[in-house]
């Protein structure tokens, strides 16, 4: 027998729905609302969207649970493009002077730590990011590698994936075999990139641990020639190119990432109008992560404003990393691109759902609310999607569903007696 869901009454029912490539423009600022509006869920599907009246009284919703929004806004979950979700232990003993930034010896301090954990350990650690990522509206994230950077370390890591894997939320694994150069190579990159383009590379793609693989284009991180040389090693094997660019340093990474035909083109804090134009004719997905400016002590935010204006197809991710950039809001990253990098509300929804789904290659399956689709949604306590863009650092998700599954529900407060 089929489970049939009856979200209804939603006050303004964001759906996203627009043209199929990833949003530009004055696109970006087109939510798709409907008032007063309801979604049919079947079987974790999306069956019907429309008007409360009209979808409330088909057949298959007559039978159905109600799920009644109240007057409130429910919109799709948001898709956390960019994470570090395995990436060694949070910096209590030490954290981050004023001004410093998360350099070098701090990655292979937490290399160190992930190779020496145990997988129980790492994924215990996992989930409760992950409980937390739900309770604040997320249902696909993206988790990347590269915090182990020998074969036993990543292989671990990628288990650990896999067996979190849509427990509660949907994970898209990525390949981050070029992060920096592991100690044991003794700072010869050359050799570190042909041991993996040789060896461990094809076991990724065999074993299909990860759908991307990702380099970091930096001064810390690799040259062009030698993300290049990744990268081509990556797409021969199937896997998907996506690319750290000028987040820390202008090293001409934007034309790599379009000649790979990256899924997307992350961090950017120093693309320049020349980027924003070769972004703004190609399908690479320029990815912002705004909470750098917070977190990581970066000295300038993503040019958000000319990428929008320029045509660029921007979504914007958390970046979360436990010792750089803890943060794991959508909701955060969202205030945070309106009141510092200029976006409107409708443009940072939109960066944090449709076009953070074209991102990681799923937008046919989530990122909107459409016939079809996963019935991946949330419910907000607000009446008006812009206060999403107003209130900074509060949780205003209600409900929180993945392909029909009530993930997270908030409880009530408990009132005293006077």
């Amino acid at each position: 027998m089929k489970q049939s869901i009856l979200v209804r009454g939603a006050r303004q029912l964001l759906t996203l729905h627009g043209p199929s490539g990833p949003r530009r423009g004055s696109s970006l600022d087109d939510l798709g609302i409907i008032e007063d509006g309801a979604v049919l869920v079947v079987d974790g599907i999306i069956a019907n969207v429309g008007i409360s009246r009209r979808v409330e009284n088909l057949v298959e919703a007559r039978t159905a649970i109600e799920v009644n929004a109240a007057g409130r806004v429910v919109m799709p979950g948001f898709i956390d493009s960019h994470t570090h979700l395995i990436s060694g232990p949070t910096r209590l003993d030490d954290p981050p002077k004023e001004g410093s930034a998360y350099g070098v010896q701090d990655t292979l301090s937490a290399i160190r730590t992930v190779r020496a954990a145990l997988a129980r350990s790492l994924e215990f650690q996992a989930r409760k990011i992950l409980e937390l990522c739900a309770r604040h509206g997320t249902t696909t994230l993206e988790a990347k590698s590269g915090h182990g950077l020998d074969e036993p370390s990543e292989v671990k890591i990628f288990r650990v994936l896999s067996e979190i894997d849509r427990q509660p939320i949907n994970i898209v694994p990525t390949y981050f075999g070029a992060h920096i150069t592991p100690p044991e190579f003794n700072q010869n990159h050359g050799a570190y990139l042909d041991w993996v383009c040789s060896t461990f590379l094809p076991k990724v793609a065999s074993r299909k641990f990860a759908r991307f693989a990702d380099a970091d284009c930096s001064p810390s991180g690799f040259s062009v020639d030698s993300v290049r040389t990744y990268l081509q090693a990556a797409r021969h094997l199937g896997l998907i190119p996506k690319l750290h660019a000028e987040q820390s340093a202008h090293l001409g990474a934007i034309p790599l990432a379009i000649e790979m035909e990256a899924a997307s083109a992350d961090g950017l804090n120093y693309a320049d109008g020349a980027d924003a134009d070769l972004l703004a004719r190609s399908n690479v997905i320029a990815t912002l992560l705004p909470a750098d400016i917070f977190h990581n002590a970066a000295d300038r935010a993503a040019p958000a404003r000319m990428l929008l204006d320029r045509g660029a197809a921007v979504a914007i991710a958390t970046g979360f990393h436990h010792g750089r950039s803890p943060a794991l809001s959508m909701q955060f990253i969202i205030s945070i691109a309106c009141e510092h990098l200029g976006m409107t509300a409708a443009e940072a929804i939109s960066a944090a759902t449709i076009n953070a789904a074209h991102a990681l290659r799923t937008d046919r399956r989530a990122g909107s609310l459409q016939f079809g689709k996963d019935a991946d949604l949330i419910m907000l306590n607000v009446a008006d999607y812009r206060e999403l863009s107003y209130y900074s650092g509060v949780n205003l998700v209600s409900l929180t569903m993945r392909k029909g599954d009530m993930i997270y529900k908030e409880a009530d407060v408990n009132w005293p007696d006077e």
